[in-house]
């Protein structure tokens, strides 16, 4: 998902706190576990995490884990979800890791299909079971959210116009070229936006969406990132387009310093369900060290991290949020979704439409 580091994200992120991406990789501790054979520089057997860019955990809560472990935690971040599903089907045998997370509702089928995670026994916080695959124990629900069409209410209100509600809304001339969007190829909000489309207007009627979608000046960017912090104008670095694909969480992170409100607003009526998922994954050197970190990824205090880490919600029904989410997000009570099975039959064929689409 999502990502926000702030995201989100991702994730991200979410994921995420905005403001950066820590860097966990350099962390270690001083003991051995688990029957891998790869070892840190100081003895300490590792244990690979393979993610997407948006994944930000706090620095104390990794140290915890490792030296509960006795393992040093090594990130691997190649890029979106998309792209991190596409490094571990490359070989599925051995992707290089122990552990993937991030891998969302939208690409889960991509590992599943490639046979390349092991099955995970242990035990789901109240409240995860909800968010479980049907009858799958290989990917284990981590976070959850929505991909929803986010805008800078700042800049609507210094502006004078009014700001959109639907998705119609985006295809029309008022806001032309406003919406900034990650395309769905190595994006997993973009392709969560690409889903909401198929969901909204049908197998017969997306591709016409689209059309008047890029027709209306819509940009189209390889990754949330490039999205909201280089487009976005209530974060960008170059901005000039107010409306972003991006979370229903999003609003936590823009508010204004006096703590008084955000200054940005996600619309409800534009919103994808998405769940994020982690997983051992087959060909692991260190599979107890593997077991663990997912294990960790559900405990009590990474759950509560969560949202001001990634801007995600927890799955755990127990896992306090922060007092600013309850004041400045809000969730939408009816999220687009579409079958799994359905995504993973058609998803490709979606994917080459749309670029059709995009290309022409």
């Amino acid at each position: 998902m999502f990502r926000l580091p702030m995201p989100a994200r991702t994730r991200r992120a979410p994921v995420l706190a905005l403001a950066s991406v820590l860097t966990l990789g350099s962390l270690s501790a001083c003991s051995l576990v688990g029957g891998g054979d790869d070892e840190s520089a100081d003895g300490a057997e590792t244990v690979v995490l393979l993610t997407h860019d948006s994944f930000s955990l706090p620095d104390d809560l990794v140290a915890a884990f490792e030296e509960e472990n006795g393992v040093e935690l090594e990130i691997r971040q190649p890029g979106d979800a998309g792209a991190v599903v596409t490094e571990i089907g490359l070989n599925p045998d051995d992707a290089g890791a122990d552990v993937v997370f991030g891998v969302d509702t939208t690409f889960a089928s991509r590992l599943l299909d490639a046979d390349a995670l092991e099955t995970w026994d242990g035990e789901l916080p109240a409240g995860a079971e909800a968010f479980r695959l049907d009858g799958d124990d290989r990917l284990v629900p981590v976070d959850n959210g929505n991909v929803c069409v986010n805008v800078d209410t700042a800049w609507f209100a210094e502006e004078g116009i009014p700001e959109p509600e639907t998705l119609d809304d985006l295809a029309t001339p008022t806001y032309a070229p406003l919406f900034v969007t990650p395309g769905p190829v190595d994006s997993s909000p973009g392709l969560a936006f690409l889903l909401t489309t198929v969901a909204a207007y049908g197998e017969d009627g997306w591709q016409d969406y689209w059309t008047r979608l890029v027709d209306n000046g819509a940009k189209v960017v390889d990754g949330w990132s490039d999205a909201y912090y280089v487009d976005f104008t209530a974060a960008g670095e170059n901005p000039t387009r107010p409306i972003v694909t991006s979370y229903d969480s999003s609003p936590a992170a823009t508010v204004t310093e006096d703590g008084s409100a955000t200054t940005t607003r996600a619309l409800l009526d534009t919103c994808f369900t998405q769940v994020e998922y982690a997983g051992v994954l087959r060909g692991a050197d260190n599979p107890e060290g593997a077991d663990a970190l997912v294990s960790w990824l559900l405990s009590a205090d990474v759950q509560e991290a969560l949202p001001t880490s990634m801007y995600v919600y927890p799955v755990a029904d127990d896992a306090a949020l922060p007092e600013e989410w309850a004041a400045f997000t809000e969730r939408p009570t009816d999220p687009f979704t579409l079958p799994t099975d359905e995504i993973a039959e058609n998803r490709e064929a979606w994917i080459s439409a749309w670029r059709d689409v995009v290309a022409r």
